[in-house]
């Protein structure tokens, strides 16, 4: 068991179980041990409920297959038990099994999955109450992209999933999600509060009671998205950004947005479709919104390179921290902003930190 993992395992709450089974080579056999399993981890806990442990203080963690146990093992104590955490719940065999296989919703009082391998090793369907979707829930930032790195190509993505979960642990900087309908719409910011279906109580990673959501009864299998580093401790602060023109133009808008803070750069592509005013997207970075120091502007051309492109456009830059819960907490630059196709332009941001 991981050392972020070890020294929680016996809380005033209850205890807390580790249940990692199977890896690539034996996963199709260790599937087949799945129901033994859950039987065996239930003896166990009768035992623990004999002494006075109550049912709502176990908390279960399972890892990939080990998801699908603690599902079982909370089928069998009929959804009594307090929580299960799937850390990339397994999803060969289990895509299309019925809810008596799998880990779902009903069995726990909070069921909680995060998923990072959604496209291999882990399942693409929402299982619990809330389902975290890190970074779309595949192919994670700082994992190998070619077969070439061998093992680490395999599992990199889906053990991404426990190094989140340690670190959120460890880390006081939160690990906040935000509920969508896909990936793509989250990244175009048309999804900036948690009011629906969370009433404002955004969930975050940790052992926050029902990371943080606060409302009963509990919705079920709610998508929510978030981005992260590529290392420990992963978290980032993630922002609306936007770019309002004056006139709609006849083709689409492409402008590249940086901020920066100290030494760290982070980048996000925004377009305004033909015809349109508006467009904007959610840019992550590692400092709060209220420590960068600088935006860059680029609008890019749309000619070929070799041809000199004096196109200029005309309009307004705003930003606001997620959740945007409020027209208030938008920052604007001074207007009218002026870019010219192909050049980067530089100002200086200065928001205010707000001590919560």
């Amino acid at each position: 068991m991981p050392p972020g993992l070890r020294k929680i395992q016996f809380c005033s709450w209850g205890l807390l179980l580790w249940l990692s089974i199977g890896s690539a080579g034996v996963y199709f056999s260790a599937v087949e041990n799945v129901v033994k399993l859950g039987l065996e981890i239930s003896r166990f806990l009768r035992k623990l409920l004999v002494l006075g442990v109550p049912e709502s203080s176990i908390h279960i963690i399972g890892v990939s297959l080990g998801a699908h146990v603690g599902g079982m093992v909370g089928h069998f104590y009929k959804g009594q038990l307090g929580r299960i955490t799937g850390l990339d719940p397994a999803g060969p065999e289990y895509t299309k099994a019925s809810l008596e296989e799998r880990l779902d919703p009903g069995d726990a009082l909070f069921v909680e999955a995060i998923h990072t391998d959604a496209d291999n090793l882990g399942i693409r369907i929402p299982v619990g109450h809330v389902d975290y979707f890190v970074n779309g829930g595949q192919d994670q930032p700082g994992c190998p992209t070619f077969i070439h790195a061998g093992y680490s190509y395999l599992i990199c993505d889906h053990m991404r999933a426990v190094h989140l979960y340690i670190s959120a642990l460890e880390n006081s900087c939160p690990l906040v999600a935000f509920p969508c309908v896909n990936y793509k719409a989250f990244l175009a910011g048309q999804c900036l509060d948690c009011f629906n279906p969370f009433l404002l109580s955004c969930p975050r990673i940790g052992l926050m009671e029902q990371s943080g959501v606060k409302i009963e009864p509990l919705p079920k299998e709610v998508k929510v998205f978030l981005l992260t580093t590529a290392r420990a401790p992963y978290c980032v602060h993630h922002s609306l950004v936007e770019f309002y023109l004056q006139e709609p133009r006849n083709k689409d808008t492409l402008i590249s947005v940086t901020f920066l803070s100290s030494n760290v750069t982070s980048l996000v592509k925004i377009t305004i479709p033909r015809q349109e005013l508006q467009g904007k997207g959610v840019i992550a970075h590692t400092n709060p919104q209220c420590q960068i120091n600088q935006v860059k502007l680029k609008f890019h051309s749309s000619h070929r390179v070799w041809r000199k492109d004096r196109t200029t456009i005309v309009g307004k830059f705003c930003t606001a921290p997620l959740p945007v819960n409020d027209n208030k907490e938008m920052v604007c630059l001074p207007e009218p902003l002026t870019l010219q196709a192909s050049v980067t332009v530089s100002f200086d941001l200065k928001i205010t930190c707000v001590i919560v």
